[in-house]
């Protein structure tokens, strides 16, 4: 038997520690004496305390440990727990991208040009987003769904394809948004397929690299820009996704186009 400071130094866990995780029915020592309440632990079971160690510094909370320790499927919570730090890795990497920029000795330029976008024909489909992020998600359905209904149908990895927000002002939740992209032919629709064919359009283009969570500057920047040059705005923006979560492993590496249509 071990005196809980010789198990504390085996098991690299603090004596504040183990009293803890006995509270909390993790690991309870293998006797107390009755007289002194001095507390004893066996061999074996420095191997729970490596496992309570391990799961803890992988961020596992004291209720999962719990409840992997009942028999739940560890693979499960992991899972779990690896989708979870996704999601703070990308927010963690949107606010660092936020704040390079402020820190940037020279304020950020984009460089605006003017095109030409030929008539096209493109499918659409509309939903309500409950947030932006779900975008990535519903962009390949939309594909999925269409290449379903036309099965022959000719879209090119670089075909045409972009995004407008159509709420006529800025949202962060029920986002209503169209999503086109460019095809071959006018095919088959249902309700929410639908195919149109795009006038030739001349445009404003700007390209912003980086997180979209700073994207309004770039929109800012154009809009002052046609303002400033005596364009009409002609119709909604339309950001195109060119480099993005699919191919970059960096918030930095993302690519967005942004076209304004123009008079």
């Amino acid at each position: 038997m071990l005196k809980i400071g010789d198990f504390s130094k085996l098991s690299h866990l603090t004596i504040k520690a183990l009293r803890f995780y006995e509270r909390e029915g993790l690991l309870k020592p293998a006797s107390v004496d009755e007289w002194n309440n001095y507390r004893f632990y066996e061999t074996s079971q420095l191997d729970t305390a490596a496992k309570i160690r391990s799961y803890r510094q992988l961020g596992l909370s004291i209720e999962e440990i719990k409840a992997v320790f009942a028999g739940a499927d560890v693979k499960e919570i992991l899972q779990e727990k690896i989708s979870s730090l996704t999601s703070e890795k990308h927010l963690i990497e949107s606010r660092l991208s936020i704040i390079r920029s402020i820190m940037e000795e020279n304020e950020m330029k984009y460089q605006v040009t003017e095109k030409v976008i030929p008539e096209k024909i493109v499918y659409s489909a509309e939903t309500v987003l409950k947030v932006y992020s779900d975008i990535m998600q519903w962009i390949p359905s939309v594909g999925e769904e269409c290449l379903k209904l036309n099965p022959e149908m000719n879209c090119s990895e670089t075909a045409y394809s972009f995004c407008e927000y159509l709420d006529g002002e800025y949202k962060e939740t029920d986002i209503r948004i169209r999503y086109s992209e460019e095809c071959a032919q006018i095919g088959k629709e249902d309700n929410q397929i639908k195919f149109r064919t795009l006038p030739e359009a001349k445009v404003l283009s700007i390209y912003h690299k980086g997180s979209y969570a700073n994207i309004n500057e770039a929109y800012a920047f154009m809009m002052k820009y046609a303002e400033q040059n005596g364009y009409t705005v002609a119709g909604l923006a339309r950001e195109c996704y060119i480099d993005g979560i699919w191919n970059k492993e960096s918030e930095e590496d993302w690519l967005t186009e942004i076209q304004l249509p123009i008079e």
